[in-house]
């Protein structure tokens, strides 16, 4: 369901001091190692998923139902990466109080209430969509012949923009709506991408209209 932020949390769109596990809405890129179109392919500005990329889209989807506190906005699975806007709303009560769970590795937080599940930072949400995607692929090379990749799945590192405003919000939105529209001249892909950044392997957003100053995140 679409973030609706004149109803819903609507404090938590807020530029947060690089304080990634605050409640607030970011904006992510995540792509595939080495650029590799796994996902499917752009044809006449319509993304056509192939299985690889419906696995993608199916596994973010879910992730709010696995993940209290962690609600989803506008998305698109492109041949080669993600882009989607992830909201931080904070924990509330786990659904099954009785058989008590939490994702697998995350320790509860200093000071966190009983019976309340830890709050997930940006950084924990997308190691976590990488590491199910990367399973979920892994498992089908073996069970369904998909074609293997070649050390990691995803690049280590990925984008993220802080969503200010409404404004922005509604900037994010249309630019990942129109996405399948730009591929072309997308930084991503690989025919018109060029190295930048720490790692020297994402592609410039800074000419986006979601850096219209090309400053901070």
């Amino acid at each position: 369901m679409r973030y609706d932020p004149t109803k819903d949390h609507r404090r938590s769109i807020r530029w947060s001091g690089y304080d990634y596990a605050q409640a607030g809405a970011y904006f992510v890129t995540i792509c595939t190692e080495n650029r590799e179109c796994m996902f499917g392919d752009v044809v006449e500005g319509q993304i056509a998923l192939a299985d690889p990329g419906r696995m993608v889209e199916s596994v973010w989807r879910d992730l709010p139902e696995h993940y209290p506190g962690v609600a989803l906005d506008e998305f698109v699975v492109m041949p080669n990466h993600l882009h989607g806007i992830i909201i931080l709303v904070g924990a509330g009560p786990r659904a099954c109080p009785d058989k008590p769970r939490q994702p697998q590795g995350v320790a509860d937080r200093p000071g966190q209430p009983q019976g309340v599940a830890p709050t997930l930072s940006l950084p924990d949400v997308v190691h976590r969509l990488k590491s199910l995607t990367t399973a979920r692929y892994r498992r089908e090379v073996r069970e369904s012949g998909w074609q293997p990749f070649a050390g990691r799945l995803w690049q280590r590192n990925y984008y993220e923009h802080v969503i200010r405003d409404e404004d922005d919000l509604d900037r994010v939105r249309r630019y990942i709506a129109e996405n399948p529209l730009r591929w072309e001249e997308d930084p991503e892909n690989p025919s018109e991408a060029r190295p930048v950044g720490g790692d020297g392997r994402l592609g410039d957003h800074r000419g986006s209209p979601l850096r219209p100053d090309g400053g901070s995140p």
